[in-house]
């Protein structure tokens, strides 16, 4: 996409965004060709929207275990931004009217101490590790703003960032004192478990998920820096919100979040 085709559409996804309507597939002229193009337009539509959700604060990942791959249909990692605004404290009361149609995803978080800038060797666990300042229990909120997500297009979905609603993050833990892969996720809605899963299912350890998006942010010549908060990945399937009711998120032994829904 040319400068002036990117700015058109990234004004366009901005506005979708704000409408709290179900998108159909965007215009021809307006959708990004491939992923990469996603990347570029997920950006501009950002700095349009940081106005009112604050800076970018971090990153999400999607799909990075085989139950969301499945669920999505859609076979390697994704990532989206994160805006101050929408990333909340271990407990919170949120609007069931202001999503098109919400859903909560419980998840490891991390809290970057030192950047990640590009480097000529790729990223690995290993490598990452020392960046890590804190983890975290935590939950995504999403957001499914589509008619039909499958025919909106994974470019157009990143360029959207992934269904990203926000987060709710949980206390800070030191990561040397927690086996991230044996970490134990688990989703409750009203008292009642729907769903639990292992740090492990997140690429075979949360800390490959950071390695992935160090990754991609240096095929772009971009970095992560301290204090970037990233969400590595459900490791449970997505939980839709069709009522009012309270969710929580367990991350044994990181801790618990809550929201409640209204």
């Amino acid at each position: 996409m040319n400068a002036r085709a990117l700015e058109k559409a990234a004004t366009y996804f901005a506005a979708m965004r704000r409408s709290g309507i179900a998108a159909a597939p965007a215009p021809v002229a307006m959708r990004p060709p491939d992923i990469a193009a996603g990347y570029d337009l997920q950006a501009a539509a950002g700095a349009l929207l940081s106005g009112e959700k604050g800076a970018v604060c971090g990153f999400k990942i999607g799909c990075t275990t085989a139950v969301m791959q499945e669920f999505l249909n859609i076979d390697h990692p994704c990532a989206g931004l994160l805006y101050e605004k929408e990333v909340h404290p271990a407990s919170v009361t949120l609007r069931l009217a202001d999503f098109v149609q919400v859903g909560v995803e419980c998840e490891i978080a991390l809290r970057l101490a030192s950047d990640l800038a590009p480097q000529a060797t790729p990223f690995t666990r290993q490598s990452v590790a020392g960046a890590v300042g804190a983890v975290m229990a935590a939950a995504e909120i999403v957001d499914n703003r589509y008619q039909d997500y499958h025919a909106f297009g994974i470019p157009a979905l990143i360029a959207d960032d992934f269904f990203s609603a926000g987060a709710v993050i949980g206390p800070g833990c030191n990561p040397a004192d927690v086996d991230l892969e044996k970490a134990v996720g688990i989703t409750r809605i009203d008292g009642q478990q729907v769903g639990s899963g292992l740090g492990a299912a997140v690429m075979g350890h949360p800390l490959n998920a950071l390695a992935w998006l160090a990754n991609q942010k240096a095929e772009r010549s971009e970095g992560l820096k301290a204090g970037d908060l990233i969400m590595t990945g459900s490791v449970v399937a997505t939980q839709w919100i069709d009522g009012p009711c309270v969710v929580s998120c367990t991350v044994l032994p990181l801790g618990a979040v809550q929201i409640s829904f209204i």
